[in-house]
């Protein structure tokens, strides 16, 4: 994995939560919500919370007595979700490392993550620090996005962005966020993280976007590929991303543009 993949600096925080997480990643916000309030969840860890998408879905389902912690490694996107996130004594932000969690052991009912683990170096060590921080029986409940193919928008900015920088296409998408597709593999790296309980269902869902330039913004601007694009090519992200929202007018013609989006959710354990 590229040390770019992880870097949410600069404006990204912003144009992420503005534009892609209305595009992707509110409506399985609220699927995961509806599974973690499902279970034991009077105290829930959150890792990977980014701009706080799943934590604002989350705390208002949350029994009145619960506490929830929301924990990320990037300090501007946890610095924007907590401006987005009403204060409140049951909730707690904290900078941490998903594979160095800085709790003790069994402190959590649950612990969530959304479209965070791919992210992670060692993955096993991520869910390894999850079930350390378990109580006896608690759950750890996260997403993953499926393959590339299988995600309209995404799969459709990864072979425009190609065709704009012919010399050296970037593979962002493809390595890191559906970089982590294969259930089998995955529930190999829970059972090795020392959960004999994984499960995995595959949810599709529709994204949908106004026009074709809240599509290229989002997924060019709104995410690390906005480095790959600048290192590529200095001066020429605004190239890039109109040439994009071409692409994308011509396949998706119609509005609001709409695409389908698979991801995995896991459920695993203790």
């Amino acid at each position: 994995m590229s040390t770019t993949d992880h870097a949410f600096v600069g404006s990204l925080p912003e144009v992420y939560q503005r534009c892609m997480v209305p595009l992707l990643f509110a409506a399985y916000a609220a699927d995961l919500a509806r599974r973690a309030v499902a279970g034991p969840c009077r105290r829930v860890l959150e890792v990977a919370a980014g701009t706080g998408a799943l934590t604002r879905a989350l705390a208002p389902r949350l029994p009145p007595d619960a506490r929830l912690v929301a924990t990320d490694l990037n300090p501007p996107m946890l610095a924007l979700a907590r401006r987005l996130m009403p204060p409140g004594p049951a909730l707690e932000w904290r900078e941490a490392d998903a594979a160095a969690l800085p709790f003790d052991d069994g402190q959590f009912d649950a612990v969530v993550c959304q479209f965070g683990l791919m992210f992670v170096p060692d993955k096993v060590a991520a869910m390894a620090e999850a079930r350390r921080v378990l109580a006896p029986g608690g759950r750890l409940l996260f997403s993953v996005w499926d393959k590339l193919e299988a995600n309209g928008f995404a799969a459709a900015v990864d072979a425009a962005v190609a065709l704009a920088l012919p010399a050296d296409p970037p593979r962002f998408f493809a390595r890191t966020p559906h970089g982590y597709h294969d259930a089998e593999r995955i529930v190999a790296d829970a059972r090795a993280a020392g959960f004999a309980e994984v499960a995995v269902e595959t949810v599709e869902l529709v994204s949908r976007a106004p026009r074709p330039d809240d599509v290229a913004i989002a997924f060019c601007q709104g995410t690390p590929l906005r480095g790959e694009i600048e290192a590529r090519e200095p001066g020429g992200l605004d190239r890039v991303t109109d040439a994009v929202a071409q692409a994308l007018e011509a396949r998706w013609p119609e509005r609001p543009l709409a695409a389908p989006m698979r991801a995995h959710v896991v459920a695993a354990r203790a």
